[in-house]
């Protein structure tokens, strides 16, 4: 059979024509090699240029590369985290006219490391239990829909890291089964897996010397396992309310912020008895939030402020698109005359109308003389968090307005630290 190249990506199979799939991966010379770190793999891998881009290209059956591929593919419809699929090659011989295995070519993920590379200096605990933090997050997103990994483990992971956050991508999908949903048998099969996997993984550092000595391989390997009960149970659990209760939206969000994770998305759908939160984390990069808020309201914001202010935002959002749909939130009282936006508004246009109907409004309530310098955007962090006080204290949601005038006539008064930064608005 002649050489056969199968690709999802139009941009590169003639790239890799020009790789030479006549040797075996484990002669190539190392002039045709890029030198990026490996992990440990059952399998031959390499990395390569073709064209503009770095690929893997990893040596395994026609079978199996060809499944995986496809594998990959639907995670990547399904928007998880894991390499980009772009071809397999087939067919190939040596100069003597010998078969050689096919192989699998993905896109080298920028920026990324192996485990076993963040460990060459003595890694803290800290840094360990955000690593199994965004690992624990990807087996999650995994078991959302209906993915069951087969080998969790750290070698099968590829971390990227910034400002000491990680976001864990699936690297390998060989093991993987994809279903429409995932029983908790299969889920808890993954889950042991990746704890016996991870302390196994440890112990092998801990071995080489790469490992604090504080870290205990077992008690870590314990930690996946707990983590993934934590966030799957807050992020499974149905919650129905009646629409005056939007302020439990918050608690659930502020529990999950608890447990150390972003909600970078969420969905507020409407039920009979009233509205179903489900949230889908996802880690996400330093000054992810500072930049969506800036993309969507032109705010210029620091990274804490902006993640306050769009949980606030996607709230109100909702609210409105409910409202214009004649349900329960219009029912207890919409914004009046709002100009612009309709039901399935773009986001764009429906954060304008924030900024102008209910930022703006409530920073312009707080008298100059008592903003001590602050900027807007920290006015308004303070008058959410104070209107969480408030309602924490009530049991029922206070409103905007009532939370302004408490915020200055309590808070403002006793407030003496100055901040350099003019106010602008």
């Amino acid at each position: 059979m002649p050489l056969q190249i199968r690709a999802f990506d139009a941009e590169h199979p003639s790239a890799l024509l020009d790789l030479d799939w006549s040797v075996p991966l484990e002669e190539w010379p190392d002039e045709a090699l890029v030198a990026l770190p490996r992990g440990i793999s059952r399998h031959v891998v390499r990395f390569a240029r073709a064209g503009a881009e770095v690929v893997a290209v990893k040596e395994v059956s026609e079978w199996a590369a060809v499944r995986e591929y496809g594998l990959l593919r639907d995670l990547d419809r399904l928007g998880i985290p894991a390499v980009d699929p772009i071809a397999v090659v087939t067919g190939r011989t040596d100069a003597a006219g010998e078969p050689l295995e096919p192989v699998l070519v993905t896109r080298h993920l920028h920026g990324s490391l192996p485990y076993r590379s963040m460990f060459e200096t003595t890694m803290r605990p800290g840094t360990v239990n955000r690593l199994l933090d965004a690992l624990a997050v990807l087996l999650v997103r995994l078991h959302l829909v209906g993915f069951a990994w087969g080998d969790c483990s750290l070698s099968n992971t590829l971390f990227r890291r910034d400002a000491g956050a990680f976001a864990a991508y699936l690297v390998d999908a060989e093991t993987g089964q994809l279903h429409p949903t995932l029983s908790t048998g299969q889920r808890e099969y993954d889950i042991e897996l990746a704890r016996v996997n991870i302390a196994g993984e440890l112990m092998d550092l801990e071995a080489g010397g790469s490992l604090h000595p504080s870290v205990d391989p077992v008690t870590f390997g314990e930690a996946i396992a707990t983590r993934y009960a934590d966030l799957w149970r807050e992020l499974t659990r149905e919650s129905v309310y009646p629409a005056s209760k939007r302020h439990y939206i918050d608690r659930r969000i502020r529990r999950l912020n608890d447990l150390g994770f972003d909600v970078a998305e969420m969905q507020i759908q409407r039920s009979p008895a009233g509205d179903t939160v489900t949230f889908l984390p996802k880690v996400v990069d330093a000054g992810h939030h500072q930049r969506q808020l800036l993309r969507l309201t032109g705010l210029d914001t620091e990274e804490n402020q902006a993640r306050s202010l769009l949980n606030d935002l996607e709230q109100w959002m909702a609210t409105q698109e409910d409202y214009e749909a004649g349900g329960p939130a219009g029912a207890a009282g919409g914004p009046a005359g709002g100009a612009g936006g309709g039901l399935g508004a773009r986001p764009e246009v429906l954060a304008h109308r924030w900024v102008r109907d209910v930022f703006r409004p409530a920073v312009r309530a707080v008298p100059q003389e008592l903003r001590a310098g602050m900027e807007p955007a920290q006015i308004y962090h303070e008058l959410l968090e104070h209107r969480w006080y408030l309602l924490e204290r009530a049991q029922h949601d206070v409103g905007l307005d009532a939370t302004v005038r408490s915020y200055v006539e309590e808070i403002l008064p006793g407030r003496s630290v100055a901040f350099p930064a003019p106010a602008r608005e």
